[in-house]
């Protein structure tokens, strides 16, 4: 659809919005061809281009409670936006309703009780500013201007997930709006159930307008590791890494990358163009103990280059910053290793060096530690016993080179499968067709969840879970989320069956 072209079904949708919503919305309702729709309309991933009816830029969970019961009432295609920054672009629609976050994005810190709260449009970058005033930090993801609210429903991998788990392991509560307009919190404490839910099972049971996290002590300076070798040793580099890793305190996390230099600085002349194998690492201990403890990683091999040092942990957060940049095309895929044995790590480089796009990278996280200890049946995100995730990074700007590249990906990723465990990372996955989550017992219980909170499927623009419908009968139960949906008596039994297998 041609910007600025409104279809006719977005045109009622848009009318009938402004009509309905604007008497007491206190942001912005922007329709096509009004001031600013365009910047609005946008989205971080370049390869999606959609065309919203309306977006209503919500300023408070009032707004957002509007902005849903007319989307049911009028079985509008919603789709909900925090930071934008998805690679399966589910931050916008064609012809539907966007239920923007971006203006709620206040941070609130309680330093003494080391509780964060968070609009749930803010971005890490946020969080982290607003954090490192009192010398905490929560865990987040590795490029600052990811939306917390996408990254943490999802799970949530970042620096610090081997010493205090993913980002929803930190989540002490939620506010979100669910389909029938109602503001709920979910604790462990009130709604048990739908605080379990949205732990790893992404968007599909409301809004979530504001996140309480708990933070830890860090910084302001942490031990950055970050060296560059050619890509003609990544044999041995990979193999002297995964030896650290296996020996690794919790303190330290890392990841492997292998990619094509930069030309541009801080890389030197001679190294530009050149095939790498990165490990990057941080350590969240005290400077000088950490200096020692990744120090193995700079001498793995002769490097082409060596970007290691002390750093600020807000520097950290956003070290990556510049190479996602607003408008590029991405695709990602992921899976969760079972092993990085001698067979995966050749299959890795011959992937890097087949790569279509000198964009693009082959990247193996290092996991373990707080993130899989918790109970696989703690929350709804499964994944928790892999000691690797590969990410498969295809980025490139020219959209002529769509097909290869995707293909390429996709291609990747089947070539890995026979060494992981068959699930991805959701936050990786730019096929909405693929659920959140593995796990049977996981799946099962989540779809009851959505048929309880969602019947209706109205939140069903994301990385979806289909409302349960029964094992023979496809009638719904319509039943009101304000009546009891608490499964957890339910999962508790069923959940001894199922041993101690993890997943993510």
């Amino acid at each position: 659809m041609a910007a600025g072209s409104p279809s006719t079904c977005g045109t009622l949708i848009a009318d009938n919005g402004i009509s309905v919503l604007s008497p007491g919305f206190t942001g912005e309702l922007l329709r096509p061809g009004d001031d600013g729709f365009d910047d609005a309309a946008a989205i971080w991933n370049g390869s999606i281009v959609s065309e919203p009816a309306l977006i209503a830029r919500c300023r408070s969970a009032q707004d957002v409670v509007a902005s849903v019961r007319f989307a049911a009432d009028n079985r509008v295609p919603v789709a909900v936006r925090g930071g934008g920054h998805n690679v399966a672009g589910t931050a916008t629609c064609d012809d539907g309703l966007v239920i923007d976050l971006t203006h709620m994005n206040e941070i609130v810190v309680d330093p003494a009780a080391r509780l964060v709260r968070a609009g749930g449009g803010a971005t890490w970058a946020d969080v982290d500013a607003a954090t490192q005033l009192h010398r905490l930090a929560v865990p987040g993801g590795l490029v600052s201007r990811t939306g917390i609210a996408g990254l943490t429903l999802g799970g949530g991998l970042g620096w610090l997930r081997r010493k205090h788990g993913l980002s929803c392991d930190n989540l002490v509560s939620v506010e979100i709006v669910t389909a029938d307009g109602k503001i709920r919190t979910a604790s462990d404490v009130e709604n048990q159930d739908l605080f379990w839910a949205v732990r790893g099972g992404g968007g599909n049971f409301g809004v979530v307008t504001q996140f309480t996290y708990r933070a830890h002590p860090m910084g302001p300076t942490v031990a950055f590791c970050f060296v560059f070798y050619p890509l003609e040793i990544g044999r041995s580099v990979l193999k002297g890494w995964r030896t650290f890793c296996n020996g690794a305190a919790d303190e330290a996390c890392s990841i492997a990358l292998c990619g094509t230099v930069p030309h541009e600085e801080p890389f030197p002349q001679s190294t530009r163009g050149r095939q790498f194998v990165a490990i990057a690492a941080v350590h969240c201990g005290p400077v000088e103990e950490g200096q020692r403890a990744l120090e193995p990683l700079r001498h793995l091999g002769t490097p082409l280059c060596d970007l290691s040092a002390p750093m600020p942990y807000v520097d950290v957060q956003s070290a990556f910053d510049a190479d996602y940049p607003n408008g590029r095309r991405y695709y990602w895929k992921s899976l969760f290793l079972e092993r990085l044995d001698d067979a995966a790590v050749e299959v890795v480089l011959q992937l890097a060096a087949q790569r279509p796009s000198s964009l693009s990278t082959v990247d193996i996280w290092q996991l373990g530690g707080a993130m899989s200890r918790v109970a696989p049946e703690a929350t709804a995100f499964g994944n928790r016993n892999a000691p690797w995730l590969l990410g498969i990074e295809s980025n490139w700007i020219d959209q002529q080179f769509d097909d290869c590249n995707k293909n390429w990906a996709g291609d990747a990723c089947a070539r890995m499968e026979s060494f992981s465990n068959g699930a991805s990372y959701v936050n990786f996955e730019p096929d909405t067709d693929v659920g959140p989550q593995a796990r049977d017992a996981h799946r099962l219980r989540l779809a009851k969840l959505k048929r309880c909170y969602d019947p209706e499927n109205l939140f069903r623009l994301n990385h979806n879970i289909a409302p349960y419908q029964g094992e023979s009968n496809p009638i719904r139960l319509h039943k009101r989320p304000d009546q009891s949906c608490n499964l957890a008596r339910e999962q508790s039994s069923s959940s001894n069956k199922t041993g101690r297998s993890r997943s993510a």
